[in-house]
């Protein structure tokens, strides 16, 4: 609700927002009246909140949980704080100072790291306490496979520290979800006679909301993953060109064929066409346009991608003059895995909470319990 306050009623400038409108109030009225509810709320159950437990020890996995929702907590706050702090600076100082993209990157960068590798902690780690026993056959697997594959990344693609944190972190974390599944399927396997691959589903299926929750931390990795190399490893170039001329970016050449107008009932395009070739093999045909709508001046940008497994390419139709045309080349490496994870992330919720006729058993059974006990203690 306070980011939709943002946008439609004009007090932050951002690409995302409206023009003013006099919705302000309304907004701010509303966000008063669920504050007064929720912690009206909060305060009236707050002896019901308290836990009868206490942590036995900061390295257990409850102690993990509570670190992740700190940490989740912390990254909120700082993004709300650079978010409000140039509305902050304007009232006080009146001065707007601007707070851009490395703010966030500098702050949320290691708090997301430190997230990921608690994400990875909490799969193995033992409840209550864990003995050093306990850590040490549970993590000694991962950690090996990331103290060799870390120098692997730096000796050959990876140099930017940030982005070997990442990568470190996410092989972390991914490889102790391989040993969990890679442990409860041989347990499976070796109590039901079932061979492994069926046994790998019956594991997932006979216990859905522990490793649905698994399959949604491999969905985090990968959109992590895709998010570090494509934050750190792309690759822009702008280049003008007439028809028959060629610009090259990494491994890709691009010709420009040409341009061509067309009207429609509502809108006015100019678009442009490149030959895309790699290693002097042609492998597709890109067009970017150049959209006129009848009812606004400014025209929008239809940009040309080119998706695959290791990379996207992005061609962008900035502007033209005659038959010359200025474009901006694009190349994110690994993008289309941040769309993978979210689909993997989406797909371990449904399992996480597919429903469950044995849990539905026992919740009935624990009712019934409840109310006996209830209509005992009454009598």
């Amino acid at each position: 609700i306070f980011g939709t306050l943002l946008t439609r009623s004009g007090i932050l400038s951002s690409v995302h927002t409206f023009s003013q409108s006099a919705v302000g109030p309304l907004f701010i009225a509303l966000m008063g009246l669920l504050l007064v509810f929720s912690f009206g709320l909060l305060f009236d159950r707050l002896p019901r909140l308290k836990s009868e437990n206490e942590l036995d020890s900061l390295v257990s996995r409850e102690a993990s949980f509570l670190i992740n929702n700190l940490l989740l907590v912390g990254i909120t706050f700082a993004i709300f704080w650079g978010t409000v702090f140039p509305l902050i600076s304007e009232a006080v100082r009146g001065v707007k100072i601007t707070v851009g993209p490395p703010f966030f990157s500098t702050v949320t960068g290691p708090i997301f790291l430190a997230l990921i590798v608690v994400m990875g902690v909490c799969c193995l780690i033992g409840w209550r306490k864990a003995t050093p026993e306990n850590l040490i056959r549970n993590f000694l697997y991962p950690l090996a496979g990331v103290i060799a594959l870390v120098p692997i990344l730096y000796a050959t693609v990876v140099r930017e520290p940030y982005a070997l944190a990442a990568f470190g972190a996410s092989a972390f974390v991914l490889g102790t979800l391989i040993l969990e599944f890679v442990r409860g399927a041989g347990a499976r396997h070796r109590s039901s006679g079932q061979p492994y691959f069926k046994a790998f589903f019956s594991l997932i299926w006979g216990n859905k909301p522990r490793y649905g929750g698994y399959i949604i931390h491999l969905g985090v990795i990968l959109m992590a993953v895709g998010i570090a190399a494509s934050q750190f490893y792309d690759t822009s170039t702008e280049v003008t060109l007439n028809p028959g001329e060629s610009a090259t970016i990494r491994q890709y050449t691009l010709t420009f064929k040409g341009m061509e107008q067309f009207n429609t009932r509502t809108r006015r395009v100019t678009a442009a066409s490149l030959d895309v070739y790699e290693n002097g093999k042609k492998i597709d045909t890109l067009t970017s346009e150049k959209i006129f709508h009848k009812q606004h001046e400014n025209p929008t940008t239809e940009v040309a991608i080119r998706t695959t497994l290791l990379e996207d390419l992005y061609v962008i139709f900035a502007a033209w003059e005659g038959p010359t045309a200025s474009f901006k080349f694009l190349v994110n490496p690994l993008v289309v895995w941040i769309w993978i994870g979210g689909v993997v992330m989406l797909l371990g919720t449904v399992v996480a909470y597919w429903p469950d006729a044995r849990e539905k058993h026992r919740l009935a059974v624990r009712q019934a319990s409840l109310a006996q006990e209830g209509v005992t203690s009454h009598a």
